[in-house]
């Protein structure tokens, strides 16, 4: 005997089916109903619904069908008189929707059906004619497309707020010297700023890609129909124009099926969080008492419930976090995809989820942290200490001597018998006597001090794209400069 009772999973829809199926209202016809002979099992209508998540999508359908309904019209399919009744219908609905006061029904399964028979109730059999020349499999293609382009639209926005908050907070670190790292040990002084503009280049590649997956992204699918395309002359190009796309799809059967934009998008969104994870772990080490670095606002920062000492960095921990789910809802998509044959399959109404749960978390994480990012400040006197432990200007010495026609490699075994010679002696380089370095290289002169301090070692970096101050002030002002041409 089956140990469960197949009743006992609806749980997990139950939440959906109390926010939108209508209390003691009759079944929805289904408008495909016409084939069959029995209603639909209430336990598949739980298990297929997607208005519980696709129900976000109705402004974009909504402007598809109006587009597409006077494309109808041109074209003579309905008059004139009845793509004005559905563009008003379709309005009215929207408002509704807008206001938190429309009735969605899980028995018409997604946002599509829950919008026609709408319209239909309202404006009779001139609803009907709406769906004449496209599919729900068009349909929702559009529909997602237009809502990705919105999207990433907004991801963009959002980095570049971040970004100029970045780019401040530069501004007034241009001559703070830190330790930079290799193998989270100290390897070479560098100007803050330097470390903060290595940032902000992640993210200009990061608007790169987006921009570059928004090109596919704005391709119309409308027209495909199902997947063969449509007898009707249908004005594809008007319909494009209207809507905003770039070009109509050139390949029904493609259009209504892949979902590669979408994994394209995830791929980028995967990389920005890739990307903030690795700059939260930073933040994280830097306000860790073991370095000092920095002080989070305490707006930004939680507590522990037992320990009343505790300043935790809980914001650059849960976005480091939530990198995880959208890594995750990557792989999600591409695995969604992988066995699909041509071509629509109700398999993609499961890229909806992975995909709004990427878009949400990427914006919510890049909001906080660009408020996060003017809370910090710098505590610049532990970082330039820091700066002068592990013998950070080693290289500066080695460079000096290759001046001196020393080659390299032979300037590399001198100055690492020196270190160590200062390890021994607890000393760093710079107040070793002129008499100790020059018993590992009789070459070495008085001016080598100059090339052991920070000051000396940070402003020798002066080519394009060094640390220098001089060359970092110029990066600061030319990053503003192509996040104004951005925008």
């Amino acid at each position: 005997m089956n140990r469960y009772n197949l009743r006992s999973f609806l749980p997990f829809k139950a939440h959906y089916l109390a926010r939108f199926r209508s209390v003691n209202k009759p079944a929805a016809k289904k408008p495909w109903g016409g084939r069959f002979t029995e209603p639909t099992n209430e336990l598949v209508e739980a298990f297929t619904e997607s208005i519980s998540f696709d129900s976000r999508l109705y402004k974009q359908d909504i402007q598809g069908s109006i587009a597409h309904s006077k494309m109808l019209a041109k074209i003579g399919v309905i008059s004139d008189d009845e793509a004005q009744a559905i563009e008003q219908g379709l309005i009215g609905i929207r408002e509704k929707i807008d206001a938190g006061d429309f009735a969605w029904s899980t028995e018409l399964e997604d946002i599509h059906m829950n919008i026609e028979a709408r319209l239909t109730d309202i404006i009779g059999e001139a609803g009907k004619k709406l769906h004449t020349g496209r599919s729900r499999n068009d349909q929702v293609a559009t529909d997602i497309r237009l809502y990705m382009r919105e999207a990433v639209d907004d991801i963009v926005a959002l980095i570049a707020q971040l970004q100029k908050n970045l780019l401040d907070l530069s501004s007034n670190e241009i001559d703070t010297i830190m330790p930079g790292f290799t193998h989270l040990q100290v390897a070479q002084p560098i100007s803050l700023a330097h470390h903060l503009l290595a940032w902000n280049e992640m993210f200009e590649r990061d608007v790169e890609r987006l921009q570059d997956a928004r090109k596919r992204i704005n391709v119309m699918p409308l027209g495909s129909a199902a997947l063969a395309g449509t007898s009707f002359p249908l004005d594809r190009d008007m319909t494009c124009e209207l809507l905003g796309f770039d070009r109509p799809s050139r390949n029904s059967l493609d259009a209504v099926s892949d979902r590669d934009f979408l994994i394209e998008t995830a791929s980028a969104c995967s990389v920005i969080m890739m990307h903030l994870s690795r700059m939260c772990e930073e933040i994280i080490l830097w306000a860790s008492e073991s370095y000092k670095f920095i002080d989070i606002g305490d707006a930004f920062c939680t507590g522990s419930s037992i320990m009343p000492q505790k300043k935790n960095p809980d914001i650059a921990e849960i976005v480091r976090g939530k990198s995880a789910r959208v890594i995750g809802n990557l792989q999600a998509l591409l695995v969604l995809m992988k066995s699909q044959p041509l071509a629509y399959n109700r398999d993609n109404q499961e890229d909806k989820e992975p995909i709004f749960d990427t878009v949400d978390t990427v914006a919510r994480s890049l909001q906080i942290f660009a408020a996060m990012i003017p809370s910090i400040r710098f505590n610049r006197s532990i970082m330039h200490d820091a700066a002068l432990k592990g013998y950070a200007t080693a290289t500066d010495l080695a460079e000096y001597l290759v001046r001196l026609q020393v080659p390299f490699r032979d300037a590399h075994e001198i100055v690492g018998s020196t270190v160590h010679y200062a390890i021994e002696q607890k000393k760093p380089l710079s107040e070793l006597s002129l008499e100790e370095l020059r018993s590992f290289g009789s070459m070495i002169n008085e001016d080598v001090y100059e090339v052991l301090s920070l000051d000396g070692s940070i402003k020798a970096r002066s080519h394009f794209g060094g640390t220098a101050p001089v060359r970092v002030k110029e990066a600061v002002q030319a990053a503003y400069q192509r996040l104004e041409e951005q925008s």
